[in-house]
């Protein structure tokens, strides 16, 4: 059944910042579905601010809006090169399917919806036609006031940057929308469109604005550009990891990214008899539940809200969101379009722009490590301080690895031992067996050895990650030549808990799991 054209408005317009002209907005729902477009450049992978966005994306579908979202790829190419031209194609094939399973994550019928690529569209005749009528009239200060909230700013600007604005006018009359969507940051570019476009003899169009999202910086802490944000895909142990150094300070509501995201960005997403559970022990005074934000920011700024429990809260409530995301992501054809769009560690060949080759960054994303299940073990025939296993590392069929634990490990607790295997070395004979793969432990040689275990219950074949390098591609095989695992090794050790680490950093397993050995405290790991 059809809303009536004020509910289609107010679906349309809540939990906007600003509108531009509802007036005329109220006089299109009554006559026709109303045509809203969404530009986006396809530049940095898709944060979890993005869901404010598809939020109201998912409104406008729901009001029964005619819904483009543009993958502003030549914007994106332009804005002091966010991507490279030869990713472009990748990078929208990647924003396409993120941006769907984000509105299917919330049920929403898409049939209304479309995707138009920049590049579609903005190379006609008839557009470089406007765009050049455009540069006789506009002058470099409006464009540089248009650009300078939206377009990356650096010390010697690119003319590309002053192109910006005109760029996205433009958008509007050859996407033939009615409005056009985007955040507060927006408002001066959207100035821009709202002057230019009648000079052209072109409609001034209707502006809608979201509020902007803080970051887990919250503005008063140096972060990363990666530890500010929230991937879509990321690991439940990467954002545990950020939870843990996002700025949070008790009573400060300000500076608040935690906060921020739960007002914009997971209570709009809680079904109607949904409320917001903190979980905790009742030594700690049991479950807190909160029905509106108001309650949650109230609490939090008479310091009855410690920032522990909200940082327990939310973190829990993204990883639900996220969860199905990253299954979905799990797929194939949806894996390998992401390590396209964004791959790791790539650089030109030298003397040329075509292709990429992996670089020489040494970094623990190259390593290749697994559980593993020792399924078979005898001694080496032609070593007594070797082993021979046969170790299930979830591949068809288990790898013969060597290992000199003879003397340290007896073979009876070999036998269905889960350990650390790692994968990707250059496979190496010993003693005339070929060995594919190392099995490492905690090593205080020459008298003490450990092996590295996972949490009980883990599957063998389960990736091991660093926490913080999740997201790289391993190398197939480690070049022994550039001593790849020499260099990281160094740094891979247990401490004070047995726990193993990369530079202070834990080895988990993707569902999280810790991986430690019995008792070799601050030992090398290899």
């Amino acid at each position: 059944m059809s809303l009536a054209a004020e509910d289609k408005y107010n679906l349309i317009t809540r939990n906007l910042v600003k509108v531009s002209d509802g007036e005329t907005l109220k006089s299109i729902l009554k006559e026709r579905n109303v045509k809203i477009y969404w530009g986006t450049a396809i530049g940095e992978k898709l944060d979890y601010s993005y869901f404010v966005t598809v939020l109201k994306l998912a409104d406008f579908l729901r009001a029964d809006a005619e819904v483009t979202v543009l993958l502003a790829d030549l914007h994106a190419f332009l804005d002091n090169k966010k991507s490279s031209w030869e990713m472009l194609p990748s990078r929208s094939e990647y924003y396409e399917n993120v941006i769907k399973l984000m509105l299917k994550s919330m049920d929403v019928n898409t049939s209304n919806l479309k995707f138009v690529k920049g590049t579609d569209f903005q190379l006609s005749k008839d557009y470089t036609l406007d765009m050049y009528k455009l540069s006789s009239l506009v002058s470099t200060d409006d464009a540089k006031l248009g650009a300078e909230e939206v377009v990356a700013q650096v010390e010697h600007p690119l003319l590309s940057a002053l192109l910006y604005p005109s760029l996205q006018a433009l958008d509007e009359e050859y996407l033939k929308a009615d409005v056009q969507y985007g955040t507060i940051k927006q408002e001066k570019i959207f100035a821009f469109a709202e002057k230019y476009l009648p000079v052209l003899g072109y409609q001034k169009r209707i502006h809608l604005m979201s509020p902007l999202v803080l970051d887990l910086s919250g503005g008063k802490v140096a972060l990363s550009e990666d530890e500010r944000k929230i991937d879509i895909l990321e690991s439940p142990a990467t954002l545990k990891n950020k939870m843990k150094r996002a700025f949070c300070e008790k009573g400060n509501v300000e500076n608040n990214g935690l906060l921020s995201l739960l007002k914009h960005a997971i209570f709009p997403l809680l079904k109607a008899d949904e409320k917001f559970i903190i979980t905790r022990s009742e030594n700690h005074g049991g479950d807190i539940i909160f029905e509106q934000y108001e309650m949650v920011e109230s609490a939090f700024a008479k310091k009855d809200l410690h920032p522990g429990d909200l940082k327990i809260g939310v973190e829990i409530y993204i990883n639900k969101l996220l969860e199905p995301i990253r299954k979905e992501f799990e797929e194939p054809n949806l894996k390998q379009i992401c390590d396209k769009a964004y791959p790791v560690a790539a650089s030109k060949k030298k003397g040329g722009s075509g292709g990429t080759v992996v670089n020489e960054e040494v970094t623990p994303s190259r390593l290749d490590m697994r559980i593993g299940k020792i399924v078979e073990v005898a001694k080496h025939p032609d070593a007594d301080g070797l082993y021979v296993e046969k170790i299930d590392v979830g591949e068809e069929t288990p790898r013969t690895i060597v290992s000199g634990l003879v003397n340290y490990i007896p073979i009876e607790e070999m036998r269905d031992l889960s350990v650390l295997v790692l994968c990707n070395l250059k496979p190496a004979k010993l003693r005339g067996i070929e060995s594919k793969g190392m099995l490492l432990c905690a090593n205080l040689a020459p008298k003490q050895i450990e092996a590295i275990c996972p949490p009980p219950g883990t599957a063998a074949g389960e990736k091991v990650y660093v926490e913080g390098h999740e997201n790289g591609t391993p190398d197939e095989v480690l070049n022994p030549k550039k001593k790849v695992w020499e260099k990281l090794q160094v740094d891979l050790t247990t401490n004070e808990e047995c726990i193993c680490q990369w530079r202070g950093q834990n080895l988990l397993t993707k569902s999280g799991g810790l991986l430690s050995c019995k008792s070799m405290k601050n030992a090398p790991v290899k």
